[in-house]
């Protein structure tokens, strides 16, 4: 037996020679175009390194995979992973990554409706421009050139708004820990002071604010995976509103006629995120898990406790077929009666189903899903050229879909359902849509759809993302 032993390195050379070039390594990673952004910013997004090895037929996947990942950061409007240079004899190669940087100071106009979405202000509010906010939006996204977003908010009208956000650059070596800091202040000339008949009833006297709100406090996270996120959360909130409003129109405001209501919020959030490109996800999924606890015992002003959970899963199918599902749900661990305030369910920001629009649905505990299947119409670059004074808006990614829509959604309310009757039942609503997605970072929706009332209409809806 020994006599063969040395055979060994003969027999297995071919095999491990073939498995040698059935991969390549990755020798050195070279980034190119990123004047502001720090090269570390930069390779944290990646999930490869110099030293890893990748198989042949798996190559142009992967980095296809990971130009998306740097264009999640917001950071760039256009990123390419090339091969620079490929070592045949040793199947060694270098990668060139080629970045666009998108416009990182923002100086956003402030025009924009109070009301929840378009068609309330236009059709129940008569498209009143007294309910419009007008100011100026600050918004520097990589300060730095660490990724620290710095926001400045000047805001009049309906609501006057001051707020200053900033996220400080990572805090260790590895870049998984961070502080974000928050000041906020606010006041409204109109409070929604009650639901009847799952519509919202407003207030106005002259020369009034009868809701303020204050907030400050830090923000803390930790990225420990590539694709995980914990947050944590403390700040110091009060809200106050007129006499009136909680003696003549809703002692439930509050609760008990309060004026005031100050707490210690404390809030946990886990967030898994492995969707494709964030604003406007064609594969992949996200899981995030909320834990809030509004008041922890230095002012006896309120008693919250919430747990929200969200689940979304986008699948992409043939050439141009995508489909996205989305499930949410929020319960109150406290089951006694909570201030009207903090009695929020469906028909709020992202919480709304399609049909659904006019109405708002207030309650304890809630669930839904939504579902789309999408179908692409264009995939393209538009190139402005001279038309577009400004660099990094000369070239514009334009996406545009056609949906099919199917919302479901369940409310409970023990305490308000008598005068809300789309509460304690089940709600459907769904159609059709266009969506229209420029930059990969907004999104305009119009919809037709319809709701369990055989209530049609056409709806417009807007996101940005960054």
């Amino acid at each position: 037996m020994r006599k063969f032993l040395f055979l060994f390195p003969f027999l297995f050379f071919p095999i491990l020679l073939i498995a040698q070039f059935d991969h390549v390594f990755i020798d050195s990673i070279f980034i190119k175009g990123n004047k502001k952004t720090k090269d570390r910013i930069i390779l944290r997004e990646l999930k490869i390194a110099p030293g890893d090895s990748i198989h042949i037929s798996q190559l142009s996947e992967v980095l296809e995979k990971n130009e998306k990942y740097i264009l999640n950061t917001g950071l760039f409007t256009w990123g390419k992973i090339n091969i620079k240079s490929w070592d045949g004899r040793t199947n060694r190669i270098t990668l060139l990554i080629e970045l666009f940087e998108a416009w990182y100071i923002w100086p956003f106009p402030i025009f924009e409706l109070a009301d929840r979405n378009f068609n309330v202000w236009w059709d129940e509010h008569k498209a009143s421009l007294s309910r419009v906010n007008f100011g100026v939006r600050l918004k520097h996204y990589n300060t730095t050139g660490l990724k620290d977003p710095l926001k400045l908010v000047l805001q009049a009208g309906y609501t006057q708004k001051y707020e200053l956000n900033y996220t400080l650059p990572p805090l260790n070596r590895n870049q998984t820990v961070g502080i974000i800091a928050d000041l906020f202040y606010a006041k409204n000339r109109e409070i929604a002071y009650t639901t009847a008949d799952n519509k919202l009833l407003f207030e106005k006297r002259e020369n009034e604010f009868p809701q303020q709100r204050i907030r400050a406090g830090f923000s803390f996270f930790f990225r420990p995976k590539f694709r995980s996120y914990h947050f944590a959360k403390i700040d110091f909130r009060h809200n106050i509103i007129s006499d009136y409003v909680a003696n003549e129109l809703n002692p439930d405001y509050f609760l008990n006629n309060k004026t005031t209501q100050r707490f210690i919020y404390i809030r946990y959030e886990y967030v898994h995120e492995n969707r494709d490109i964030i604003p406007y996800p064609l594969s992949g999924n996200y899981l995030s898990l909320i834990v809030e606890k509004e008041g922890i015992g230095l002012f006896d002003e309120r008693n919250g406790f919430y747990v929200t959970g969200k689940f979304a899963q986008y699948f992409s199918f043939w050439k141009r077929w995508s489909t996205e599902l989305i499930f949410k749900g929020k319960y109150s661990v406290f089951r006694d009666k909570q201030p009207y305030n903090k009695y929020k369910a469906l028909g709020y920001f992202e919480d709304y189903l399609r049909g659904y629009e006019f109405y708002v649905v207030d309650g304890l505990d809630y669930g839904y899903s939504k579902s789309s299947l999408r179908f692409e119409l264009i995939n393209r670059r538009v190139n402005w050229g001279n038309l577009m004074p400004i660099k990094v808006f000369k070239l514009m990614p334009l996406r545009i879909y056609l949906t099919m829509n199917n919302d479901i959604g369940y409310v409970n309310d023990p305490f308000y359902f008598e005068t809300n009757p789309m509460t304690n039942k089940w709600l459907w609503g769904g159609g059709f849509g266009l969506d229209i997605n420029l930059f990969y970072s907004t999104t305009f929706q119009i919809e037709f759809s319809i709701n369990h009332l055989k209530e049609k209409g056409l709806f417009l809806h807007y996101k940005l993302t960054i």
